[in-house]
């Protein structure tokens, strides 16, 4: 008790003195004890005031830090997209679930001591944890609605503060504390916390299952093809590919054995094809549209992927297309308008040279075709994203006009919002898409038009992903993630 707030006085654990550490896995180690103490103190807390009168107390806990101090300007290795920090100054970042990121943030402190040649200190930071995150994955505690308690639970313990939960730093506004410290990670804890509890709401699964390589589709059968996939790589021991997960945090690790089922599907249900140290592959289902793109790509990327990529179907804009063919972007019309208050349409979004040759390479080998032979069934080209489906009931003039001056090949309603968001997130990213009609032509999507070649390339599709990944999968990161993701102020770590 060292402390009033609101005429209460605030009960704390005790605070260690913060400690320097020149070992990765020593100062990660520490950060898993002090978030460890924090929220068991706030959940014993809680716990004790579920049956007593209001409580005569404030109880308060802190998000561990980890912090480091610059003192030159001497060059890390410019290759390097990430772990070091621009110039000299003092760095911090505030830390949730230390063991859900463990890896993560072994070696991206590994990577700024070794680039500097000095220690990072791990203490308490001044920020309150939220009593709701606290008690994230603790099915015994569960905080009641409002009205529940006989008291305000706002009055006894912090709670989730959007006003200081937001996207600024990875917007580029590098926020500085009143002490002139400034952001070491891209999120800040409260908001990798936020975006945990909503993966677990819009997917159904856990984000321990979240693999390093994500595959966003907008259509089932992907799904069942997922599914297939996953079962003969279980069957198979050399795949490397240990377990199965659907919605439910629904596990198998035998192909044979079914997937338990939910009485109800979430509205992104995701899939998760598990390996060692995180490094399978993730497929969500979006749905449709531009909203449900960026809410899942808004949530998934405090979780530091190493890539993402968008599967899915789109409409063909040239004549000389058929149904069945891949669409490779390197480019965006950006139509969506769901990021343009965060990223305006001015920016460019450019193609990532390691994700497209991993595309380009991955549809080669699914297909058997090489060069010249490949481009019969596979365009490259700007892909426009709108948030209208049904736009082909507009007048035509505009926007034919419009997508003949971009020069767009295809048109769909997610690619450029998860590639948009992959840029804003510094999450490399990429998109292959298969004509599903083409309504410029007269081919609209109606029941029976699909042809046979059309229903082997969607079968061929999803695979096509999957080896993508496992390309970049066997890449360096410092490869994958391209420094044409990085600004001048940027963040040390990933």
């Amino acid at each position: 008790m060292n402390a009033t707030d609101g005429g209460l006085p605030v009960l704390t654990p005790d605070a260690p003195v913060p400690e320097a550490f020149d070992n990765a896995q020593a100062a990660v180690e520490r950060l898993r004890a002090l978030y460890d103490q924090a929220t068991a103190f706030l959940a014993e807390g809680f716990a004790g005031t579920l049956h007593a009168q209001r409580p005569a107390a404030r109880f308060r806990a802190h998000y561990p830090e980890v912090r480091i101090s610059v003192s030159s300007f001497a060059k890390a290795d410019s290759r390097l997209a990430f772990g070091h920090v621009p110039e000299p100054g003092v760095y911090a970042a505030t830390v949730t679930r230390p063991d859900l990121f463990a890896n993560y943030l072994r070696e991206q402190i590994a990577l700024l001591m070794r680039n500097h040649g000095v220690p990072v200190t791990v203490g308490l930071s001044a920020v309150p944890i939220p009593l709701h995150f606290a008690l994230a994955g603790r099915p015994d505690l569960t905080v009641p609605q409002e009205g529940v308690l006989d008291f305000q639970l706002r009055d006894v313990f912090d709670v989730p503060d959007l006003a200081t939960t937001n996207d600024d730093i990875v917007n580029g506004y590098t926020p500085r504390d009143p002490d002139g410290v400034r952001p070491l990670a891209p999120f800040t804890a409260q908001r990798v916390d936020y975006s945990l509890a909503r993966l677990s709401h819009y997917t159904a699964t856990s984000p321990e299952h979240f693999q390093n390589y994500v595959l966003f589709t907008n259509y089932q059968f992907y799904v069942d093809e997922f599914e297939a996939f996953a079962r003969r790589a279980l069957a198979d021991p050399a795949s490397g590919y240990t377990a199965f997960v659907a919605p439910g945090n629904g596990v198998i690790t035998d192909a044979e054995t079914p997937l338990p089922g939910l009485p109800r599907m979430p509205q992104m249900p995701a899939y998760h094809l598990k390996r060692a140290a995180g490094q399978g592959i993730t497929l969500v289902n979006i749905g449709v549209g531009p909203s449900n793109a960026k809410t899942a790509t808004d949530h998934i990327a405090v979780l530091r992927p190493h890539a993402w990529l968008m599967v899915g179907h789109c409409a063909g804009l040239r004549n000389s297309q058929s149904l069945g063919d891949f669409v490779l972007a390197h480019a965006y019309l950006r139509e969506d308008g769901v990021l343009d208050a965060d990223l305006p349409v001015w920016i460019p979004i450019p193609a990532l040279a390691e994700i497209q040759i991993a595309l380009q390479e991955a549809v080669a080998e699914v297909t058997r075709l090489e060069g010249f032979e490949l481009k019969k069934i596979m365009r490259t080209g700007t892909v426009a994203t709108i948030d209208d489906r049904n736009w082909e009931l507009r007048d035509q003039s505009g926007p034919r006009h419009r997508l003949s001056q971009s020069r767009a090949i295809a048109l769909d309603m997610e690619s450029a919002t998860i590639a948009a968001n992959g840029f804003r997130f510094r999450v490399p990213y990429g998109t292959l898409l298969c004509v599903s009609d083409k309504p410029l032509h007269g081919e609209l999507k109606l029941p029976g038009m699909a042809t046979e070649f059309y229903r082997s390339q969607v079968a061929n599709h999803l695979l096509v992903g999957i080896r993508a990944m496992e390309r970049l999968r066997d890449m360096p990161l410092e490869r994958i993630h391209s420094r044409k993701l990085r600004s001048f102020d940027e963040t040390a770590f990933l």
